[in-house]
């Protein structure tokens, strides 16, 4: 700790005496002294308000400032070692960080949660109030970069050497509204005014080239090499987010690229009268990075896609050629110094550009170009629908990116020439491996690309690993068995038990300390307590009063009164067929209409809970959404149903809406068509509260029912293999619905208008597809799904059983922490070791 030290010299008639007093220095110190004066100070110098005249937002900012300030310290203690030891740095490239409201993780991490909560009530301000001031960046669609969020969180807790590239999107996911059961979507304007945790760094800008043509000429070797002329430029700005881990030094950057462009205004044109094209640069560079996934509908939009997915490639491994070239005059041994991991398809666009600036801008022989990529990246896929796989029009990527077609084009002769010394005449392999995708609109297949070009490929989840070496990406698992591993996905308990869930986080600590927050194992010796009276009774009440936290929050946002003595049973997640959010609407209305047939029914109350966001242009994902709150405005005010059941969307779901939604769920719902979902971590951070799944052997499911024990996991529905053998037979869904009467009374209570106001036409695409197509099958898993529906009732009945099953869920979820993902990484792909910072 750095400290300023004065000293008082008093002369009395006898002696000399030297008073040492030593003073925290307002910007790094701790102590609840230091900590207020640096609020304080920050308020009025930063913020430019007095204590009274201050807002809510204005103590946040002040108090944001206050935390970076601690961070700052550790960042650049960071920088500086890494500088001076150069250890092996993991490069982790995501189009998505959705990273949460920073305040609350920050204060976790650096161990003055509590001590930050005292100072501000001293002053007459609560902290939970303060935190609701921060924007939630929503930089992510879901999964993908909330993993990539938790990833990154591990890696600064485990002290690895660690770098996150993306996107400084400026509008992120769009902000959810609901308007007459609709999804409506409006920007999310999170940096509308500024954003305290990021740091601008003007003088590490790179330029990014685009469009264009390439030229051959030979070098002063006689070689023949090739030159992009690029038709515009676009500026990259680098942002800098510092991650902290918890409760160590380590503090590693989360770099997003801002794009600008390299002429922001054409000051001819304006003197000319042209004044949309003195601005016309500056407004095509800046829709870079203006927003999160634009739709790609179009012919526009799939340019743009591609263009931010190479825009914060390409600046990205720019920034780590400067860093290696800045101690290292040579290139070779690049590999030895950064492990690159592609985070789904998106970045794959990396592989070609390292190639170009290897050989193009570095003179580089293609060979050992080529060898030093691929001991660079390694590639992770996230997805086993193979309409998920990305494809790039090769017309398109020849007019962005003419220079990188070639090199793709060449990557891909050579590879194929290798295969087919290495299997003669299989053309059919040869067919199913090449990048490129044959017919009228030639595509490069990047997960092709990713493949090839990787030292090691991962799936996230047991199954979803055995299905991509079995079925999407076999012929690449025949060709390099020991290319793929698995590497089941994990979540921080930093931000999902000790931020999200403070009471059962004290409760646990209480009995076997805190060491749990870093070793997520040692939660087993809980195991212990769970027949202990008085640990069962304190269970049971702190998922009481989390479910009063959720239902305070359903009756401000929704002014709907729900029972928290009744179950609730939760499904919060991108709203999509495969996840099956309408096989749970059709289990809702199965409970209502044996509540209509017989009123005085014993049901066990529910409220079923949803939550979730349809991609803008994806129909039946909206009319789902749809078909949720028309039945929630239907079952919530029948008189007969009295309450026993209730239906409600949350809109905008996001990190900081789950952290009070994961600690309050009794079931998690876990219902995706097997073999469909990779992994999933929603079903982690469910069970880790102590909700009880119901579920799929879809994904992390089959892990986690293991963990937990089957007895403590409620188990439906066909498994993968059994999906892939009934649709081969030629799965007919009709046959359902005539043969089961609780179906069809389910599916015709939808069409006849029931929930739309007596409009017949509503929800026919939803019912029509069910009937005749039901791609996810829905109507397979029924009977199973509502069968098993009712031991769940039985179960929760039993207020003894439940809390037993909730317990184990949440004590034997040590394996889900995205700790040991990360070090499972860190050891078998990237081959990195930590790095102790040391502070004066």
């Amino acid at each position: 700790m750095l400290k300023r030290t004065s000293q008082l010299f008093g002369n009395t008639a006898k002696t000399e005496e030297c008073v040492k007093i030593e003073v925290e220095d307002d910007r790094t110190g701790m102590s609840p002294e230091t900590l207020k004066r640096a609020f304080l100070d920050n308020l009025f110098y930063i913020q430019g308000v007095s204590f009274t005249d201050a807002t809510k937002y204005d103590y946040y900012v002040a108090l944001a400032y206050t935390v970076r300030d601690r961070l700052l310290q550790r960042f650049l203690k960071t920088i500086e070692t890494y500088k001076k030891n150069r250890p092996k740095i993991v490069c982790y490239l995501s189009a998505e960080f959705l990273m949460g409201r920073h305040l609350g993780n920050n204060l976790v991490n650096l161990g003055i949660y509590e001590r930050v909560e005292q100072v501000l009530r001293e002053l007459g301000l609560e902290l939970e109030e303060i935190l609701e001031e921060e924007p939630d960046p929503g930089l992510g669609n879901g999964g993908l970069g909330r993993l990539a969020a938790c990833f990154l969180d591990s890696l600064a807790t485990l002290e690895i050497p660690a770098i996150g590239y993306g996107i400084r999107y400026e509008f992120g996911i769009f902000h959810q509204l609901i308007k007459d059961g609709w999804q409506a979507e409006v920007p999310d304007n999170w940096l509308r005014f500024g954003n305290p945790w990021e740091i601008p760094r003007p003088d590490e800008t790179v330029e990014v080239k685009l469009g264009g043509h390439t030229e051959t000429y030979y070098d002063s070797k006689g070689r023949q090499r090739v030159s992009w002329v690029p038709e515009r430029t676009v500026i990259a700005i680098p942002h800098d987010t510092p991650v902290p881990g918890y409760k160590t030094n380590t503090v590693n950057p989360l770099r997003l690229w801002k794009a600008e462009a390299s002429e922001a205004f054409n000051f001819e044109a304006f003197n000319a009268g042209n004044y949309d094209r003195a601005v016309e640069e500056k407004i095509n560079s800046e829709t870079i990075s203006k927003v999160l996934y634009p739709n790609d509908n179009t012919p526009a939009g799939k340019e743009l896609r591609l263009a931010q997915q190479y825009f914060f490639v390409s600046a990205s491994l720019q920034d780590l050629i400067r860093l290696h070239l800045r101690n290292n005059n040579r290139l070779d041994d690049f590999h030895e110094h950064f492990a690159i991991q592609l985070n789904d398809t998106h970045p794959a666009i990396a592989i070609a550009e390292l190639m170009r600036i290897l050989v193009d801008e570095h003179g580089m022989d293609w060979n050992q170009a080529w060898d030093i990529t691929q001991k660079t990246f390694a590639y992770t896929n996230h997805t086993l629908m193979p309409e998920a796989l990305e494809k790039w029009s090769v017309s398109l990527i020849q007019k962005l990116l003419p220079r990188h077609m070639e090199i793709i084009y060449l990557i891909n002769h050579l590879f194929l020439e290798q295969v087919r010394s290495w299997y003669p005449g299989n053309e059919q392999l040869v067919r199913e491996v090449s990048l490129i995708e044959e017919g009228e609109d030639k595509k490069v297949r990047m997960a092709h690309l990713a493949c090839v070009g990787s030292h090691a490929v991962n799936g996230v989840a047991a199954l979803h690993t055995e299905l991509l070496k079995r079925d999407t990406l076999r012929a690449f698992a025949f060709l390099w068995p020991h290319k793929f591993y698995n590497k089941t996905n994990g979540v921080t308990p930093r931000r999902w038990l000790l931020l999200s869930n403070p009471l059962l986080s004290q409760l646990i600590t209480s009995k076997i300390g805190d060491g749990w927050l870093r070793d997520l194992h040692q939660l087993r010796k809980l195991e212990k307590y769970v027949s202990d009276q008085q640990f069962r009774q304190q269970w049971r009440e702190i998922k009481h009063k989390n479910k009063i936290r959720l239902a305070d929050y359903i009756h401000k946002k929704l002014g709907v009164e729900v029972d928290v003595n009744s179950i609730f049973d939760v499904q919060v997640k991108r709203i999509h067929e495969y996840k099956r959010q309408h096989l749970m609407v059709l289990h809702i209305i199965t409970l209502y209409n044996r509540i209509k047939r017989n009123p005085n029914i014993d049901i066990h109350p529910r409220t079923f809970i949803f939550g979730g966001k349809a991609a803008p242009g994806y129909f039946m994902a909206k009319l789902i959404i749809k078909l949720i709150n028309s039945v929630a405005e239907v079952i919530n005010s029948d008189p007969d149903v009295r309450g026993r059941l209730k239906v409600i969307f949350l809109p905008n779901f996001n990190v900081s809406l789950g952290q009070i939604i994961y600690p309050a769920a009794d079931l998690s719902e876990q219902i995706s068509t097997a073999g469909k979902e990779a992994s999933g971590t929603g079903n982690m951070k469910f069970a880790m509260n102590g909700a009880v799944t119901i579920g799929t052997l879809d994904g992390a499911n089959i892990e986690i029912r293991d963990e937990a024990g089957h007895e403590n996991f409620f188990l439906f529905g066909l498994t993968a293999d059994e999906v892939y053998r009934l649709k081969a037979s030629g799965y007919n869904p009709y046959q359902y619905y005539e043969q089961n009467q609780e179906l069809r009374e389910v599916i015709d209570r939808i069409a006849d208008g029931t929930f739309s106001h007596g409009d017949k036409e509503l929800f026919k695409p939803l019912v029509n597809h069910l009937l005749y197509e039901d791609t996810y099958m829905l109507m397979a898993d029924y009977q199973s799904y509502v069968e098993c529906q009712k031991q769940v009732a039985a179960a929760y009945k039993d207020k003894e059983k439940w809390t037993t099953m909730s317990i184990l869920n949440s004590v034997r979820m040590g394996k889900f922490s995205s700790d040991r993902t990360v070090k499972e990484y860190c050891d078998e792909i990237w081959k990195v070791s930590p790095v102790r910072i040391t502070l004066e």
